[in-house]
């Protein structure tokens, strides 16, 4: 009587083990849990202040799905007055955002199992906080559309939806800086730093990274 040899799970042509669709889904969207709680008190800050340069709600949400950079929206809303300098406007957000070119060129070659529109759309949508958290996982899993779509969809709900909700509420919001709230995303990218954490090297980059921010 033969006996069954035991199935061997499945591997990426990285190497790692490949997992199911809603596995992955489930485990971007608690991955990126955390980053959406920081959104929450920015989204509502930016969105009262766009509303107090003048900006409707529904301005507000064309400009969080348009741009989805909160610096970049931040940037923009600080240089809004009527008519809108769009020169500086351009600028700033290029400027602001030229980051993107490099996070997404260390981001493409994990991105092998993405179809072009997927790469195309998943880019767009990339902010600092799902371009670390695929980052990090990339380094024991192999990167699946499910995986950062299940990060990247509610992201980007949150964060309209916030932004959106304060330029609806933003007469009534007040200053969400005093509980602190301007703190959140610093506070979450501490936490993305010390997950990356290497000791000195780790230590030496960040700040070098510090220094030249300051410069």
């Amino acid at each position: 009587m033969s006996r069954s040899r035991p199935r061997l799970p499945s591997l990426s042509p990285e190497g790692f083990p490949m997992s199911s669709l809603r596995d992955d889904a489930l485990r971007g969207l608690r991955d990126i849990a955390p980053a959406m709680l920081a959104a929450v008190p920015i989204g509502l800050l930016l969105g009262a202040l766009a509303a107090g340069k003048g900006l409707s709600p529904l301005e507000t949400m064309a400009m969080s799905v348009l741009v989805f950079a909160g610096g970049a929206q931040f940037a923009a809303v600080e240089l809004w007055t009527t008519p809108a300098p769009i020169g500086a406007l351009v600028f700033s957000t290029l400027l602001i955002n030229a980051r993107h070119v490099l996070m997404s060129a260390s981001l493409v070659p994990k991105l092998a199992g993405f179809s072009p529109w997927q790469t195309a759309l998943g880019l767009y949508f990339m902010a600092d906080e799902n371009w670390a958290l695929a980052e990090k996982r990339a380094r024991t899993h192999a990167l699946t559309p499910a995986y950062w779509f299940g990060m990247v969809v509610p992201f980007v709900t949150c964060w309209v939806a916030t932004s959106t909700l304060g330029a609806v509420i933003g007469a009534t919001l007040g200053d969400p800086r005093r509980f602190g709230a301007d703190f959140a995303f610093t506070a979450l990218f501490i936490a993305l730093v010390a997950a990356f954490w290497k000791g000195r090297v780790t230590f030496w980059t960040v700040a070098a990274a510090g220094l030249a921010s300051a410069l």
